[in-house]
């Protein structure tokens, strides 16, 4: 299914077009498909990447690689945690939210791909992750805390001792239940000194591919 919706998703960019390169196991696919076509097809795009995952992937594919110093994105393509009805999302799982919300944020058009497992009809069921300057650590956490959230920090599975991002931050999942309104909460979050960037994405969405069982669907 995120093959599906992913493959999909690279059949909507044309030739010459700036790619804004979304993180994680949906985009991995949406990259592949992209390198294919510039393999079999000969399209000539360039990619930014939002994460040095899908930095990596773009150039073993031969995408050429730039950035926002450089191009506008025509088109960006991310995955999602959760996406409720109104296309608001939930992003962090894979700790790369920050440089995602900048790069979907500066594109023309903003398509989101996941399977039919990431619909929700309201936000919150998936912690929401915050990126963190990790000296900020006991402030952030408490002020978190003091606006209902549970928190916990997230630890390397890999490694020893807590994720680092690509940013070398520490990164926070905050279970705070049902999410009535995002759209408030995002912008209350980010006036938290030392809390670089949290996962809501709200108002930013132009379109929806979804993979399920019964195929893919464009909302």
């Amino acid at each position: 299914m995120k093959k599906d919706c992913a493959y999909a998703a690279a059949d909507l960019v044309k030739d010459g077009q700036i790619l804004g390169l979304g993180t994680g196991s949906t985009t991995h696919y949406f990259i592949e498909k992209v390198g294919m076509r510039v393999r079999d097809e000969g399209i000539e795009v360039m990619g930014i990447p939002t994460s040095f995952q899908s930095s990596l992937l773009a150039r073993k594919w031969n995408i050429q690689i730039t950035s926002l110093d450089e191009h506008e994105i025509d088109l960006a393509v991310d995955g999602a945690d959760e996406i409720d009805p109104n296309f608001n999302l939930i992003k962090g799982g894979g700790a790369a939210h920050t440089l995602e919300k900048i790069v979907d944020y500066s594109a023309k058009e903003l398509v989101i791909i996941a399977d039919d497992s990431k619909l929700v009809d309201v936000l919150g069921a998936f912690p929401l992750p915050v990126e963190i300057i990790p000296s900020s650590l006991n402030p952030v956490t408490k002020a978190l805390e003091d606006m209902g959230g549970e928190v916990k920090i997230r630890m390397g599975k890999a490694k020893d001792g807590p994720v680092i991002t690509d940013n070398a931050n520490f990164i926070l999942d905050v279970a705070f239940g049902k999410i009535e309104n995002p759209i408030s909460m995002e912008k209350e979050l980010n006036t938290i000194p030392g809390l670089v960037e949290n996962g809501l994405f709200t108002e930013m969405v132009d379109r929806v591919i979804i993979g399920s069982k019964d195929g893919v669907k464009f909302l």
